[in-house]
């Protein structure tokens, strides 16, 4: 399924759009991948297909779960794990 569009200027091949699409369509990327995707959507059926297919589920999912909210203790875990960040620097000698 890894096809290229030759003809495009800035050709996208189908799995770097497939690996990008949750991300484009939650409005995660950047502008200029935005463009490039949208392009290439433009232009591939099988991958305007896969975006439609990814929709859907988003759709479903959020009708699903309207009625149902996670518990407060779940919400708070959440975000604390999102807020906290942990780093590690490692120092290499070169030698």
């Amino acid at each position: 399924m890894a096809e290229r569009h030759e003809d495009s200027p800035t050709a996208t091949d189908c799995a770097g759009v497939l690996l990008r699409l949750f991300e484009f369509v939650d409005n995660e990327t950047g502008p200029v991948d935005r463009e490039r995707i949208r392009e290439h959507l433009d232009e591939c059926g099988s991958c305007l297909a896969e975006y439609d297919r990814e929709l859907l589920l988003k759709a479903l999912v959020r009708r699903a779960c309207v009625r149902q909210s996670a518990p407060e203790a779940l919400r708070a875990q959440i975000l604390t794990r999102i807020t906290s960040t942990s780093v590690t620097v490692v120092h290499r000698s070169e030698g």
